[in-house]
């Protein structure tokens, strides 16, 4: 089975201006194009697009993909080429994974403020904090002007 440019879109939720840009930069090799010059894309090469959009989804740069990539072209020879760029890069998403998970316990903790009964209270104590901080240091209130 073949797929379009407008079908691989559709399947992984990407604009045909980013599937381009994409071929443009040496990520889409692999992909053969018909007697009309378009674009005619296959199963296998569905399966190395979903890896390129895994990459650059987690943030990993379109040159360490094209990299990627390159080596996937040049065969079993860049096993182990391939296997430390996806270490480096797994490394990388867990670093991630932590921040965006202390991100999100702050985030939580927030919630649970505003959602308790006694949230104008907490915060007016957090307001209070604040102003009394800053005025021990000689700097203004950054509330004053809500006043």
């Amino acid at each position: 089975m073949t797929y379009s440019i407008k079908d691989v879109a559709e399947i992984f939720n990407l604009s045909i201006y980013t599937i381009r840009f994409y071929d443009k930069e040496g990520l889409l090799p692999f992909v053969s194009r018909n007697k009309a010059g378009r674009r005619v894309f296959t199963e296998s090469d569905l399966y190395l697009i979903r890896t390129i959009c895994c990459l650059k989804d987690t943030g990993m740069e379109i040159k360490a993909i094209r990299n990627y990539v390159d080596f996937v072209m040049q065969g079993a020879d860049t096993i182990d080429p391939r296997k430390s760029l996806l270490l480096e890069h797994r490394a990388k998403i867990l670093r991630d994974i932590e921040n965006l998970t202390q991100n999100l316990n702050q985030v939580d903790s927030k919630l649970e403020i505003y959602a308790s009964p006694k949230a104008a209270d907490i915060v007016k104590e957090q307001i209070r904090f604040v102003e009394e901080e800053k005025r021990a240091n000689g700097l203004p209130s950054p509330y004053a002007a809500q006043k």
